[in-house]
């Protein structure tokens, strides 16, 4: 680890931000030995840290010292709350305090980058760079026959890639099977494994958990901690970059050329040269601050906080998309074990746990989020032979879309395309307070097994932008959450189809009949009621992205199709803020297949 004192002052790569991206790239730019590569981290190294390495205790990592601690502005259409927007500030970013659900996107959204201008992102391109970025590991038979992975075809996975994933499910757990189960029992039982990209149906997920030890698999081990072996890499931690610096803009105009960074390292502010090339990995949030504090953005917005205009793009910032969740509690019946003794740190349940997880690297504290899912549609759809199709359904709501809202209807409109994610939580979330946060420490009495529902693509769109010119400063993030009317109309429906998940079997007997909910408004009656819940319990997934768009400049694009800023000749952007549409599910696989991608390609332009 490089330290204020030995910090080069000339490299060849200046990566600002060693997040789940970040590292990737000194990964795998420094596997050329001749090359030379400086990681600016705002955040410090973590990995010896038990929050971090223990599954289960990531949520006690939200809010803490290694999360920017961000909050989204009021969002009216959801009570005028102001949301948190947890992001990593820590080596190996948010991989190393999420809930390490490693989910596929599906084909269709991916498919879609490509035909809204990202030339050559596609789904056949891009899944090769998935299969790179991790190992699979498969649980022994028993627990395969169990959970249910007969699905899983080793063709869709990696077998030698640097993050271990593996499956948190166990053979002990009932409900992991009746989970399966029950979709099978409503007829989505999974169609595919969905690291095809064409998948819907319940399964057991998958999570970046190593499966020897028990502990989590992320950017910094499986990527930062090799890299930095290498004589070439330096990673500096606490290394807060203030801009991007440019040679003198020429009288004539042409592209500008990054010069290197300013960055504060324990108050004192170094300036690094980047011979090659200045790449932001910064994250969504943050990567947009970046480029605006160093002249890049609207000049409207530069002008105001009096930053001298180098690029004027008024793209960067916008785009910004997430994926809202909800959920509801139900309470469990006699006998069944839940995570909730634990999520109100109970001194003997945590005694417990931790014994049975040090003893034997087992127990609750061996997983972390979801252990299982589902890609679903909206399934009253097609239940009679009259009812509007999705497609017509949609263009009640789109009479003139534009391209980002048609490439959205046209992936819906296709049969049984999922427009959500349903999860199984082994415990309560508490939004009987009124959607003050999903997993927080005012939780009800009693145990409860909550069922999950997350958007998969939504139509609205948001930004975030500086909001001073000092860089120590929080950027103004406003997701305008729901602003598009069809994202509360097709979340309400698929929470309906949650509602009636908890009557099936084999589900149904684990649940107390008439049993208490964790929240007074969580009894679904119809339409209307699903949206009032919505808006008072809906809360972020933390898979902020887009805000740095890969798409044509005249189509709200920040970087080209091999990822370099419009208007520089060596400024790249390698992160989840050049997605021009959001994934359909968790974000983290997805920023591991770009940036592997990205390393490729940076290599590729190198050797021209």
């Amino acid at each position: 680890m490089a330290t204020a004192k030995n910090i080069p002052t000339e490299v060849d790569y200046v990566i600002v931000g060693g997040g789940t991206a970040g590292l990737v790239l000194a990964a795998r730019l420094s596997e050329d030995p001749s090359k030379t590569i400086l990681v600016l981290e705002a955040g410090k190294d973590k990995t010896q840290d038990p929050r971090v390495q223990i599954p289960a205790l990531w949520t006690s990592l939200m809010g803490s010292d290694v999360d920017w601690q961000y909050k989204t502005t009021a969002q009216a259409t959801l009570g005028n709350r102001c949301i948190k927007a947890p992001q990593g500030k820590l080596l190996g970013g948010s991989s190393g305090i999420n809930g390490q659900a490693f989910i596929a996107p599906s084909k269709a959204g991916i498919d879609a980058w490509s035909k809204l201008g990202a030339t050559g992102w596609t789904w056949e391109r891009l899944q090769p760079f998935y299969k790179k970025s991790y190992t699979l590991q498969l649980p022994d038979q028993a627990t395969q026959e169990h959970i249910g992975l007969s699905w899983v075809d080793k063709e869709n996975h990696g077998s030698s890639g640097p993050v271990k994933v593996s499956f948190p499910a166990v053979a002990q757990d009932p409900l992991s099977k009746a989970w399966v189960e029950t979709f099978k029992s409503i007829g989505y039982g999974l169609t595919a494994d969905p690291f095809s990209g064409e998948s819907t149906g319940g399964y057991s997920t998958m999570a970046s958990v190593d499966a020897e030890t028990k502990t989590r698999s992320y950017a910094a081990t499986g990527y930062g901690l090799p890299a930095m072996q290498r004589p070439g890499v330096h990673v500096v931690t606490e290394a807060l970059v203030h801009k991007i610096t440019f040679a003198p803009t020429p009288s004539e105009i042409g592209d500008v050329t990054a010069t290197g960074v300013e960055t504060m390292i324990q108050g004192e502010l170094h300036r690094v040269i980047a011979k090659r090339e200045v790449i932001v990995a910064a994250g969504a949030l943050n990567t947009p601050k970046l480029l605006e504090l160093s002249g890049i953005g609207n000049s409207s917005i530069l002008h105001q906080f009096n930053i001298p205009v180098v690029v004027d793009n008024p793209n960067v910032g916008e785009n910004l998309q997430d994926h809202l969740m909800t959920g509801i509690s139900f309470e469990v019946a006699e006998g069944v074990h839940t995570g909730d003794p634990l999520m109100r740190q109970e001194p003997m349940a945590l005694q417990a746990a931790m014994q049975l997880y040090t003893e034997h690297q087992a127990g609750p504290m061996a997983s972390g989020g979801v252990q299982s899912g589902a890609y679903m549609p909206v399934c009253d759809y097609g239940a009679q032979k009259d009812q509007e199709s999705m497609a017509t359904y949609m263009d009640r709501f789109l009479p003139q879309p534009d391209s980002r809202h048609r490439a959205i209807r046209d992936i819906f409109a296709q049969p049984k395309a999922p427009t959500c994610s349903m999860v199984m939580f082994l415990a309560q979330t508490n939004l009987h307070e009124s959607g003050k946060s999903f997993v927080g420490q005012d939780l009800l009495p009693g145990n409860f097994l909550s069922l999950g529902l997350i958007q998969s693509i939504p139509f609205s769109r948001g930004h975030v932008h500086i909001s001073s010119a000092d860089p120590s400063n929080a950027p103004a993030i406003d997701p305008r959450y729901l602003s598009h009317p069809l994202d509360l109309d097709i979340l309400s429906r698929n929470l309906l189809d949650l509602e009636r998940l908890h009557q099936a079997e084999p589900l149904a007997p684990f649940l107390k009949p008439n049993g208490r909910r964790n929240h007074p408004d969580a009894f679904l009656t119809d339409l209307d009621s699903a949206k009032r819940y919505i808006r008072d319990t809906a809360t972020t997934t933390y898979h902020s992205c887009g805000t740095a768009a890969m798409l044509p400049r005249e189509s709200g694009g920040v970087v080209d199709d091999r990822l370099r800023v419009y208007s520089t000749t060596n400024v790249r952007v390698v992160d989840a803020s050049v997605f021009p549409l959001i994934p359909a599910a968790n974000i983290m696989s997805t920023v591991y297949a770009v940036a592997e991608r990205a390393a490729d390609l940076i290599r590729s332009d190198a050797e021209e």
